[in-house]
């Protein structure tokens, strides 16, 4: 690296660029560009189409950078084993609770008596977040996968879907700590998920490190975000020398052990 390309490199890291989006731009030694982007799964009608800043970056770059490639219509849950009964894998406590929540978002629980626990958790969510207005076709990574396919721009994967299903499966008891960690922060996920959106439709953090609801137990936080992110940055680095749009949860941008700070 020159001196001039050191001093740039300084300036930038002292005064880093804002933008109306949770985005943040990284150099890495190797000649790696990054544009992280706080991608939210689900969003709202008024997050379409996506700032034109945003579309600009990416049409610039070399590569679209997302968790996993979820513009196609494979579902990734196909071939799970059938579980035992929800009797047999729930305590009375933990019963009750999910039927209230299964019958406040008037979900069935025999359709959920065939799910793995971390299904019915991602179930649940999912189906919050559509209570809440978000839609699958309004997210982030959605609108920016699109894009990067009308223009013929590459798409890496992080991880890819079976991956992160993998890792699902591998949760001990079934998932139980996640669906508990959902039923038990049912309403904090709930604001969570609001206040993500208005980072999108008013403004985002100014820092790394925003004020933010908990709703992982720390065991579940430590597979779920931190060692996802430690993997992340060996595959960040990795990648050829180049401009890249990194599109990953927003909350991987943010809150202790963050992306961003593992990669600087």
């Amino acid at each position: 690296m020159s001196l001039f390309q050191r001093i740039k490199a300084s300036f930038r890291a002292r005064f880093p660029r804002r933008y109306a989006w949770p985005g943040m731009d990284i150099n890495l030694p190797g000649g790696q560009h990054l544009h992280l982007v706080g991608s939210i799964h689900m969003g709202t009608r008024d997050m379409s189409p996506l700032p034109p800043p945003l579309l600009k970056l990416l049409r610039k770059a070399d590569a679209l950078v997302v968790e996993a490639d979820i513009s196609g219509s494979e579902s990734p849950f196909a071939d799970l084993d059938l579980p035992p009964p929800l009797s047999e894998r729930l305590n009375d406590t933990q019963r009750v609770e999910l039927e209230r929540v299964a019958d406040e978002l008037g979900l069935s629980i025999s359709m959920l008596e065939t799910q793995p626990l971390w299904q019915i958790a991602m179930v649940l969510q999912a189906t919050q977040a559509q209570r809440l207005g978000l839609r699958g076709e309004y997210g982030v990574d959605y609108q920016l996968l699109n894009a990067a396919r009308a223009r013929n721009l590459p798409i890496i994967e992080l991880e890819g879907a079976q991956s992160q299903v993998a890792l699902l499966r591998q949760l001990p008891e079934d998932g139980l700590l996640l669906l508990d960690d959902t039923l038990t922060h049912w309403h904090t996920n709930a604001r969570l998920l609001q206040v993500m959106v208005s980072w999108w439709l008013d403004t985002p953090p100014t820092n790394g490190k925003p004020e933010l609801p908990a709703t992982f137990s720390q065991s579940l936080y430590d597979v779920l975000m931190n060692e996802r992110n430690l993997a992340w940055r060996h595959t960040l680095h990795a990648l050829p020398a180049g401009n890249y749009v990194v599109a990953v949860g927003a909350l991987h941008l943010y809150g202790e052990g963050n992306l961003p700070s593992l990669l600087m």
